[in-house]
């Protein structure tokens, strides 16, 4: 029988062990930063109703959705009725419009899941991968002063990372809308795609953003459009400067001067939340692709790799399940692409494989003596320390040489010599030396030489 070709689609990311040791400790790392600001866990199912899922505010990614169907139902030519989620947003506003009644509001919630698009596929680009959110939802409204706590989550996240260093970049979709309108450009679709082609400026260039707005497809003046483009290269480098760089815009119409307060409240708040000024910035380009927003962006990028883009991102929405629900549900949140912002982090020798989460190997040195190596184990495990035992013997160069291969640390050796004299060797292979330890004292020993590991790796 001929054998099936072993391979994996393009657009996913499978990793060795030791790799997924890695990401798994990135996803702790930012569940318990979610956690530590109050936000709470929620999952929902990879498939919705098509018809739940398609509301037609997704944007692009709805032309990216992937159907699921039972063979059952392809047999029977039905027509999907189900689909996997493309972002984790669109399930959260079903989810709230369906346990209204039951959750409490202000509603904070944090949801880290993969999500599925179809994707072309090309280096970097993924069809599968993990999206770690968090929202707060109001019901009728939601202060403003929750704009301000989500970067500060931003903040406490890189820096627990410690991937260099990192700027949250912060704009108000009602202040650009506003300018628009000082301008004369007063459609609201019309102003949706001069959105989109600032949000370009950084990739393509301000000459190529200004010759798309001056072209026919906008035919805005070459005045409109050097001030739009003066508006959107507006940078900070401290909330000083922001606030008078607001001001030095000058009056405009009523959204505004709303999107004004709101920025000027936002970014005080940011530094009495305790984010440095460092961190954060006034930047007038970020727009954020998507329609629903309608107040405070965000962006963050690494100041040392602006190749990257963005690796977390959001905003304020008005109404999250208007699709679903009567009720006004107004929220702000903001996204990490986990799996995206991993590979670009190894690509970039920011993240490196880590150690194995077995802390320690028992070798077998004799098989009749197998009771004394799992009492051994058994023993470590009930002190914390996760221990696996080698249990089809071999040459102990063997057994040493799988330790190293596996990122196994700490090799323990309980041989004739070790059971007389009531000791075991301990072998570091790391450093490559050894040592004897006292069996009563080998938990504690095992302790220091783990911790001591864990500073300095």
């Amino acid at each position: 029988m001929a054998l099936t070709q072993a391979r994996t689609m393009p657009g996913v990311l499978e990793l060795l062990p030791l790799d997924q040791i890695a990401f798994q400790r990135v996803l702790d790392t930012i569940r318990r930063n979610y956690e530590r600001f109050g936000f709470l866990p929620v999952e929902t199912p990879v498939m919705e109703y098509s018809d739940v899922l398609l509301t037609k505010t997704g944007g692009e990614t709805e032309r990216q959705v992937y159907f699921v169907q039972s063979t059952g139902s392809l047999e029977q030519g039905e027509k999907p009725e189900l689909a996997l989620r493309f972002d984790l947003t669109v399930p959260l506003a079903r989810y709230v419009a369906e346990h209204e009644h039951d959750l409490s509001f202000p509603f904070r919630r944090y949801q880290m899941q993969r999500v599925y698009r179809g994707e072309r596929a090309q280096r970097g680009r993924f069809r599968e991968f993990y999206q770690c959110d968090i929202d707060v939802i109001g019901k009728d409204g939601l202060s403003v002063r929750y704009d301000a706590e989500l970067p500060a989550v931003i903040y406490s996240v890189f820096r627990e990372l410690n991937i260099g260093a990192f700027t949250i970049q912060l704009n108000n979709r009602k202040l650009m809308r506003g300018f628009f309108e000082s301008l004369g450009v007063l459609d609201a679709e019309q102003q949706t795609l001069v959105l989109r082609e600032v949000d370009k400026l950084d990739k393509r260039g301000a000459d190529y953003v200004r010759e798309t707005l001056t072209g026919t497809n906008f035919g805005l003046a070459a005045e409109v459009a050097d001030k739009i483009l003066a508006f959107v290269q507006v940078r900070s480098s401290s909330l000083q400067q922001a606030l008078e760089q607001l001001d030095a815009l000058g009056p405009g119409p009523e959204s505004m001067e709303q999107g004004r307060a709101e920025l000027k409240e936002v970014l005080g708040l940011i530094r009495d939340f305790g984010v440095p000024e460092s961190h954060f910035a006034l930047n007038l380009s970020i727009a954020r692709g998507l329609d629903y927003y309608t107040g405070t962006v965000y962006e963050t990028t690494l100041n040392d790799y602006p190749q990257i883009g963005s690796i977390c991102s959001g905003g304020r929405y008005e109404n999250l399940a208007g699709q679903y629900t009567k009720s006004r549900l107004p929220g702000v949140g903001i996204s990490i692409g986990l799996t995206r912002l991993y590979w670009q982090l190894r690509e970039a020798g920011l993240i490196n494989t880590a150690r194995s989460t077995v802390e320690v190997l028992v070798t077998q040195m004799d098989e009749a003596r197998m009771p004394a190596y799992l009492a051994l184990a058994s023993e470590l495990r009930g002190a914390g320390i996760a221990t696996e035992v080698v249990l089809e013997g071999g040459k102990l160069a063997r057994q040493f040489k799988y330790a190293d291969r596996a990122g196994i640390r700490f090799v323990l050796v309980l041989g004739e010599d070790e059971l007389a004299k009531g000791v075991v060797t301990v072998k570091d292979m790391r450093r490559q030396d050894q040592f004897e330890v006292a069996r009563a004292e080998l938990i504690k020993t095992l302790r220091v030489e783990l911790a001591q590991a864990e500073i300095a790796p």
